[in-house]
């Protein structure tokens, strides 16, 4: 057979549409379940059925294998190759599940019943699936192996318990889902809701809004998620809820499925505005809500993870609200890697990400020049567009700027464009009113370890706020705010394993006042995989096993009986993560929860 011949489309026979539609109906199957199952588009499966179209040899090849038959059961032997057809690769899917207990009265024990449910629906039907369950639970080498099983999944399938939507390993697992998809186009994501109420961790809700998810109440509910699911990737555009034109990189701002309920009570991500359990630490409040309104003002704040960053920013936003600015939250956490390593790109997300929380019109192509580098249109955008829409001053909150460290020359390019347009409000020309409307909010979680030139940098100029922990007396009254009658002892006792850190410190009261759990019980399983910490303890671990060098610096710093010297790379990351602190060129462990706890569990990983 010629290759030409190869090439063209086959037609099905009267006796193969015959073979075709006994075997669907055999199964079930509607055209579109059919088409789903082989992967192929619906129309390619009515072209074949109908026998008045060629249809190319590879999609009959897909449809012949979901029905269990050969190519030639329904194309004449004479006009199919049978070298040509290779049997398809299955598709892969991954299903996360935390293995915690679902409400009562649902039928099933655990997620990992439901996991298992999916599981066996889906190996039915010819599909690879791989279970995050008990069985790898496992200290030694879990995340590396579950990372591997992430890569090659064509679909991620997450479910959602109450338990999982506020699990800080299941945020660092869809994050790092979501940028697969991001560089990849797979896999996609696919979440299941466990219940008919969640409170979900923010970030969680930013990543999963731009994909579908459904709600599963009862084992009812189980037939129709399996037939989600397949339509999600076998047709990937529905897997993925319809953006505007504006952008397709969803921002803070946008909403998270309404059945997605946050509250106030849980430690979970920033703080909400009307938390009582929002602590100033003053004067740094009051020092923030004074400089922003100056013009051209520049806000610098820095601290570890699960500091209080976020929360303090969103509190200068609320405050500049109230006076009639206007303001953008937008986290740098939602650029994808291949937005961050181009600076023209990074530049046009910029613009529109800011366009789209102001909801103005996406004015790119009018202001944006080829010949023109990223910086300079990005400039004129904003100078002839954005801040002259209207005559009230824009703030601007940039979070989690840290990632964009990661590529040292695109840094170089961005933080000097923010130093430039600080400095366009002071340089008294006709341009420089327009620029005292741009107020800037910088977050960042380390030092800036990248060379830059100083006259270049956003870094050294502004009013620059390090966010400390929490002093005992702060404490002592967040514990009243809990409704906790604890001693003086007790709170010692505390701070004696998580110091002031407001995210541990939450962490312990919420357990103690809303779990009724004893105090001294949190302290005794601290470590453990019963404790309370246990899901953020090994989100951390998943981190430091993605790089080896980290972890064995950090496994130096917790087995040290002194303050450790460690390269400045090292001891900047391990900060920003807030695992050590840092005393000169010295690092200690944050506090005695991480020391036991890593001393015990590097080890185990073999990390030399």
């Amino acid at each position: 057979m010629t290759q030409g011949r190869r090439n063209r489309g086959v037609r099905a026979t009267r006796n193969g549409i015959e073979s075709l539609q006994k075997r669907r109906h055999s199964k079930g199957w509607t055209l579109q379940k059919l088409a789903n199952q082989a992967g192929v588009a619906l129309d390619t499966v009515k072209r074949l059925i109908r026998g008045i179209k060629n249809v190319d040899r590879e999609s009959v090849g897909k449809i012949a294998y979901a029905l269990d038959l050969a190519p030639t059961d329904l194309i004449d032997a004479t006009e199919w190759d049978p070298q040509h057809f290779e049997e398809p690769e299955r598709a892969r899917i991954c299903i996360s599940d935390r293995g915690d207990s679902l409400s009562q009265n649902r039928g099933l024990e655990s997620n990992f019943d439901l996991a298992q449910q999916l599981g066996h629906q889906l190996k039915a039907m010819g599909y690879d699936v791989f279970i995050a369950g008990e069985e790898m639970r496992q200290p030694v080498h879990w995340f590396q192996r579950f990372t591997e099983e992430l890569e090659q999944c064509d679909c991620y399938v997450l479910l959602l318990s109450p338990q999982a939507a506020v699990s800080e390993v299941i945020t660092e697992e869809i994050r790092y889902v979501w940028e697969l998809y991001q560089t990849q186009t797979k896999p996609t994501i696919f979440s299941i809701q466990i219940g008919a109420e969640i409170v979900l961790h923010p970030d969680i809700g930013d990543y999963l809004a731009e994909f579908q998810s459904q709600q599963w109440l009862s084992a009812k509910d189980t037939p129709a998620i399996v037939e989600a699911i397949l339509n999600s990737f076998a047709n990937p555009e529905n897997g993925l809820i319809k953006q505007d034109s504006l952008s397709t990189t969803p921002t803070l701002d946008e909403a998270i499925p309404t059945h997605f309920l946050p509250t106030p009570e849980h430690p979970t991500g920033q703080v909400p505005l009307a938390s009582v359990f929002y602590m100033e630490r003053p004067p740094i409040e009051a020092q923030c809500y004074q400089e922003i309104v100056h013009p051209g003002a520049l806000i610098r704040i820095k601290a570890p993870r699960q500091m209080g960053k976020t929360s303090l920013m969103a509190r200068i936003l609320d405050q500049v609200r109230k006076q009639g600015y206007r303001a953008v939250h937008l986290s740098f956490q939602l650029a994808p890697s291949d937005v961050l390593s181009n600076v023209d790109q990074l530049m046009r997300w910029f613009c529109l990400c800011v366009s789209r929380s102001l909801s103005l019109p996406n004015q790119l192509t009018d202001y944006w020049d080829d010949i023109f580098d990223g910086n300079y249109n990005s400039t004129s955008y904003f100078e002839q567009y954005l801040l002259v829409a209207t005559n009230s001053p824009l703030v601007i909150g940039l979070d989690e700027v840290d990632r964009v460290f990661a590529y040292p020359e695109i840094a170089n390019d961005f933080f000097g464009l923010l130093r430039a347009w600080y400095e366009k409000a002071r340089y008294g020309d006709q341009n420089s009113d327009i620029w005292t409307k741009l107020r800037l909010i910088v977050i960042h979680s380390t030092e800036v370890y990248i060379p830059m030139n100083l006259n270049q940098s956003p870094f050294n100029v502004g009013l620059s706020i390090e966010l400390p922990e929490l002093t005992i007396e702060q404490v002592q009254n967040l514990a009243q705010r809990y409704q906790l009658d604890w001693a003086l002892d007790q709170i010692k006792a505390l701070m004696h394993l998580v110091g002031g850190h407001p995210y541990l410190v939450r962490v312990a009261m919420y357990h103690v006042a809303y779990q009724a759990i004893a105090l001294e019980h949190v302290l005794e399983q601290a470590t453990t995989e019963a404790g309370i910490y246990s899901d953020h303890l090994r989100r951390h671990l998943w981190n430091l096993e993605q790089y080896p060098e980290l972890a064995s610096a950090f496994r130096d710093v917790v087995m040290a009986k002194a303050p450790v010297s460690l390269k400045s790379i090292l001891a900047f990351k391990l900060n920003s993560l807030g695992l050590v602190t840092m005393a000169g060129n010295h690092v200690t462990s944050r506090c005695e929860l991480y020391r036991q706890y890593f001393c015990e569990h590097l080890a185990i990983n073999g990390i030399a």
